[in-house]
């Protein structure tokens, strides 16, 4: 079933892409150009920042996708703000909470301690968060890289294996916060790389082609079902700070 939350791909194509273009095929080549021709640009504007902040996530992922989506560097809660959207059995955080979510992820991966001690779980949240349509994994694998880098030591993504890594990442989302993503990852660590090479190291990261990104959407987030489910799922997470739905200026 073709992904379609705005309800009009007969007449725009896949996710309203600049082009029009229908076929997935062609669209995820389109993805990827853009997210080569973008990641210097984007991993430049991150390592500009003292502190990154939920509007860093929001232009990391213009700067990689703009060539592709209209919507780019626009978050759910504006594009999607009523839709539930899954993966598989995995229900990602509803809309207003994308950016508590996020914040979550970014205030413990900028503590230097935490990060280094528990990077699965930085990037379970940051994979929780989910916060666009599409194009998730490639911008949050650019935050995941930076917040390492400056933690002292950077994952050695050539080095891993792809479904093993997902496998990790799914139960991680599924059971947060229990260690199952930081155990497939700390026999990655290595040395932090120098800001230059990180754009080299993250290309590397399995997935990065975007085939795995296959997003469903399961209804509205006012479905007493789903409602349900966000419930069950946000009672396994840890409360973050800040104010859900809030959004940064």
């Amino acid at each position: 079933m073709t992904f379609d939350p705005f309800g009009d791909f007969e007449t725009q194509g896949y996710l309203r892409n600049l082009t029009n273009e229908k076929d997935p095929a062609i669209v995820r080549r389109l993805e990827h150009a853009s997210f080569m021709t973008g990641i210097d640009a984007a991993l430049e504007h991150l390592t500009k920042k003292k502190q990154l902040s939920y509007s860093d996530v929001l232009e990391t992922h213009r700067i990689l996708f703009e060539a592709v989506y209209p919507w780019s560097g626009r978050d759910c809660l504006t594009t999607a703000p009523e839709l539930a959207v899954s993966r598989g059995s995995t229900l990602f955080a509803r809309p207003e909470e994308i950016q508590l979510a996020a914040n979550y992820a970014l205030t413990h991966g900028q503590n230097k301690r935490f990060m280094k001690e528990k990077p699965g779980e930085i990037m379970g949240y940051l994979a929780y968060a989910h916060p666009f349509l599409d194009g998730n994994g490639r911008t949050i694998m650019l935050i995941h890289a930076v917040l390492a880098q400056r933690a002292g030591f950077s994952i050695d993504w050539a080095a891993t294996d792809k479904t093993a890594y997902l496998s990790g990442l799914t139960k991680e989302l599924d059971d947060p916060g229990k260690g199952h993503l930081d155990a497939y990852l700390k026999p990655f660590m290595r040395d932090a790389l120098p800001e230059g090479q990180l754009a080299d190291q993250v290309i590397k990261a399995p997935g990065l082609d975007g085939t795995d990104e296959q997003n469903e959407v399961l209804g509205k987030t006012t479905d007493p079902a789903l409602k349900a489910r966000y419930e069950q799922q946000e009672l396994k997470r840890k409360p973050s700070s800040g104010t859900a739905g809030r959004r940064d200026p």
